[in-house]
């Protein structure tokens, strides 16, 4: 049996505030938060850290919007959003990568029950996304250092770029490092023993 989702929500009105109170675990969900507003919202949900917001957009002091996107900026969360009103200025508005559902009132279980459900897939996914292009990235900055540790090792050594690459490949084996950190190694001590040749110089 899968854990249950964490939910907090924000709904200033007392009907649809003990409506989700209710619904929520009936629907095999956890309530964590239970907010009248959005600022007391925000302020809950750091430290109950929720795995899933729902949230009314029109509410007195901070609305919906305004609040998820606080909270997304601070911990990345998936965010329902609820509103009375179809307005084409609140969906514009709500079209952010944090908002991964738009319910609209009167809401049913048979609405909502499949809006958290998608939310929460499509939040794996982002995240899944965001995660393979920040591995990325990070091979690219990787693969940067150790094209320029082994230049270094080329114009040192006077070898070739092969050898260059062996003698890193080596080093890694022998020290039980990854490359990258052999190629950091390197151009430290290129750089320190650049500065001593400079102060050397006349």
């Amino acid at each position: 049996m899968k854990n249950p989702i964490r939910i907090a929500f924000a709904e200033d009105e007392p009907d649809m505030r003990e409506y989700l109170e209710k619904t929520l675990p009936l629907l095999g969900h956890q309530v964590v938060v239970s907010a009248k507003n959005g600022r007391e919202l925000v302020e809950k949900c750091r430290t109950a850290k929720p795995d899933l917001i729902i949230s009314d957009i029109k509410m007195p002091d901070i609305d919906g919007i305004d609040a998820a996107r606080t909270i997304f900026q601070e911990r990345p969360v998936p965010v329902i959003l609820l509103s009375a009103h179809s307005e084409p200025e609140l969906i514009a508005r709500a079209d952010n990568d944090y908002v991964f559902a738009y319910l609209v009132k009167p809401i049913k279980e048979t609405d909502l029950n499949p809006a958290i459900g998608l939310a929460m897939k499509r939040f794996e996914q982002l995240q899944a996304l965001r995660k393979e292009a920040s591995d990325l990235r990070q091979a690219l900055e990787d693969r940067k250092l150790i094209e320029r540790a082994k230049g270094v090792l080329m114009k040192r050594a006077h070898i070739g770029e092969h050898d260059a690459f062996r003698r890193m490949q080596k080093l890694a084996s022998s020290k039980r490092q990854k490359l990258v950190e052999i190629a950091q190694m390197i151009l430290a001590v290129e750089e320190v023993s650049g500065s001593d040749d400079g102060e050397s110089q006349p």
